[in-house]
């Protein structure tokens, strides 16, 4: 059926393409610069953009029958491992060049001068020198008086890294629901029902930002932001009561970014349309498009940081496995936007002495409230080697051996093996930190891997974690 499927889009796919070489030749640059020439242009783009979505089709159609076709054999674990790695490269990819972008353009208005030799019809202009050559740039208040005709627009990077993100979202956490979305000792529920919750979450973050957005709340910048954060807060809350915590960290990023994607899908690229549509037909413009645009637009700003620290989070134990995890992600929330507050200030040469220096001390205090309490309890036995490895092989070797018996994990994971008492020597500190402090080792507790043995192996450790 999948073949079928993937035979008749080969199809359509190749059909477009004769299209493209056939019907609509090659334009050159007197025929591209004619009304007829635009129209053809248009007509090309739009065939593009079909071959590109039924190459994205196939290559999902391709991939998913792949996995089914080895699934439960040796080669899943390979195939994840690898497909993991290429829709994260290209999330990062994507992701890098949409957040430099919000960056760039966010510097430029913070930057602009907008009182020193300004044309009447500009809203400012600025100065740059890099990578050896000098810049000018003028934005303009509403439009210019005549579009160009190479207009380029700011889109497809936070579509292809919402996509890519989301893609992830299933590669790591929906496809092996059981190891890593669900954890039951937070809340034993389906995997059906999991992955239900986790996307209809983020179509509820959106729903609820966009209403808030159209209230007259959005004026009162400040009050704005505190009701946003009450309600960003309550995600986190929920997530990390449903979720493990690894998943809850990953779907309250994808809440925001599906917020960042959302403001470019369905307001920012509209309002740009909208501008477009008007400034070559001659219409009066309407400066509010420009303005509600931008305001979505500096919200995405304010969201890149927090955004990028989930990226990064699942790395990082000391924060998704704290006792109440929605408070450390919130804490990192707060201190990374103060952060961008201070460098959207210091651009607008608005300094503010406080706001950085807060923000660092917000920061601090996750990694003081995370830290381990210093006296966690005597170690009256000597405890050897052969006690530590007895516990490791019965709690963790269905995963961390050269030949996993675990019904997920067909390859240790990122390496780790304990199939010698040398191994779990070398690896004695990483052992400390998630089996004993974050206790998120097991994934899940999986094996049910008990306080007393979580002991045992800390006071090894503490005893300086040797042969003996």
């Amino acid at each position: 059926m999948i073949f079928g499927v993937i035979y008749v889009v080969l199809a359509f796919m190749l059909i477009m393409l004769l299209r493209l070489t056939y019907f609509f030749p090659s334009l050159s640059k007197e025929e591209g610069e004619t009304e007829e020439g635009e129209r053809r242009k248009e007509m090309l783009d739009g065939f593009q953009g079909y071959v590109y979505a039924a190459i994205i089709f196939i290559t999902i159609a391709t991939l998913t029958n792949t996995y089914f076709a080895i699934k439960g054999t040796p080669w899943e674990g390979h195939f994840m491992e690898w497909l993991n790695i290429v829709v994260r490269l290209m999330h990062i990819t994507f992701g890098i060049a949409w957040i430099g972008a919000s960056f760039y353009f966010v510097f430029l208005e913070n930057a602009l001068n907008r009182t020193k030799d300004v044309r009447e019809e500009l809203a400012g202009n600025l100065w740059a020198v890099h990578g050896g050559g000098f810049y000018y740039l003028e934005k303009y208040k509403v439009a210019p008086e005549r579009i160009p005709k190479d207009l380029h627009w700011f889109k497809y990077e936070a579509y292809f890294t919402w996509l890519s993100g989301f893609s992830l979202l299933f590669v790591v956490y929906y496809f092996n629901a059981r190891a890593f979305l669900i954890d039951p000792n937070i809340l034993d529920i389906s995997p059906a029902a999991g992955i239900a919750i986790g996307i209809a979450s983020l179509v509820a973050g959106w729903i609820i930002y966009h209403f808030l957005c159209k209230t007259a709340l959005v004026k009162k910048q400040a009050l704005f932001a505190l009701v946003g954060l009450v309600i960003v807060t309550a995600f986190a809350i929920f997530y990390t009561n449903v979720f493990s915590g690894r998943a809850a960290y990953i779907h309250f990023g994808g809440m925001l970014g599906t917020l960042m994607a959302g403001n470019v899908f369905f307001i920012i690229i509209p309002s740009q349309k909208a501008m477009v549509k008007a400034a070559k037909e001659g219409e009066p413009l309407n400066p509010e498009l420009g303005k509600h645009a931008g305001l979505r637009s500096l919200h995405n700003n304010y969201l890149t940081l927090p955004v990028l620290f989930v990226m990064i989070s699942n790395h990082f134990p000391s924060t998704f496995g704290f006792s109440n995890p929605w408070l450390m992600l919130m804490i990192i929330t707060i201190g990374t936007a103060g952060v961008k507050h201070y460098l959207n200030l210091r651009e607008k040469k608005q300094l503010n002495i406080y706001v950085l220096p807060v923000s660092i001390v917000i920061l601090l205090a996750a990694a003081f409230i995370s830290a381990p309490p210093k006296d966690p309890g005597a170690c009256n036995d000597i405890i050897s080697i052969n006690e530590v490895n007895m516990i490791v092989q019965k709690r963790c070797v269905s995963c961390h051996s050269s030949q996993p018996t675990d019904d997920v994990f067909t390859a240790p994971p990122n390496g780790v093996v304990y199939d010698t008492p040398q191994d779990i020597i070398n690896m004695k500190e990483k052992i400390m930190q998630r089996v004993v402090v974050t206790k998120t080792m097991p994934q899940n507790n999986k094996t049910a891997m008990t306080e007393a043995e979580r002991n045992i192996i800390r006071c090894w450790i503490e005893q300086g974690g040797q042969n003996k």
